[in-house]
């Protein structure tokens, strides 16, 4: 996986953004574990890490525009139908697609900026803004200010172990297990959600 990336790397900041605009269009690698590696290994010093920042979280809104232009060139039941397809490739469940895309018409700022903190979710829900035809500037407000804060938290968490002393695999490996086990939860949350809150208000008369 890092002889790839490593050569990309060799393009400087160009080859930075295409790494995290690839990623937002198809997530191999996942961005924590594209974020934990450039800031392991990319940044030397903190201009450098901020510097990555900005190209990385440019990138993904790039790449989030991308996808809610797909949307709103497509339509919504085209849109439906292709995360039908789609989705298991991805691992995005259309289920979950169609919830959250349900949470959209509620409110779409906070979904915009919540769905930025959910692997794979965070990939392709902006297909789902676009299909809606959401307006652009509360999404494009909301998507780069949850890319920002999810690209730097894992930058930063990269950085900081670059010079602990830890064994810089482990440590990473369990931050990514801590991140897929919240994504878990959430997805729980999502379609069990109402099922429960209903049978907490029946217990509660």
């Amino acid at each position: 996986m890092t002889g790839p990336l490593s050569a990309i790397l060799g393009f400087g900041l160009f080859g930075v953004f295409c790494l995290a605009f690839t990623e937002k269009i198809l997530p191999i690698p996942p961005s924590h574990v594209l974020l934990l590696f450039l800031g392991m290994t990319a940044a030397p010093d903190s201009s450098t890490l901020a510097i990555l920042l900005a190209v990385t979280t440019l990138a993904s809104f790039a790449g989030c525009l991308v996808w809610y232009g797909v949307g709103r060139r497509i339509g919504f039941d085209r849109a439906d139908r292709l995360i039908e397809r789609a989705g298991r490739y991805v691992f995005l469940r259309p289920a979950t697609y169609r919830k959250l895309g349900q949470a959209y018409r509620r409110n779409h700022v906070r979904v915009s900026l919540l769905a930025q903190f959910i692997p794979t979710v965070r990939n392709y829900l902006p297909i789902a803004a676009g299909a809606l035809g959401l307006p652009v500037l509360p999404f494009a407000m909301a998507t780069l200010l949850g890319a920002t804060i999810w690209n730097a938290s894992f930058l930063l968490t990269g950085y900081l172990l670059r010079g602990s002393g830890q064994d810089s695999f482990t440590v990473g490996l369990r931050i990514i297990v801590i991140v897929v086990a919240l994504e878990t939860v959430f997805m729980l949350a999502l379609r069990y959600g109402p099922a429960w809150r209903r049978r907490i208000r029946l217990a509660l008369g």
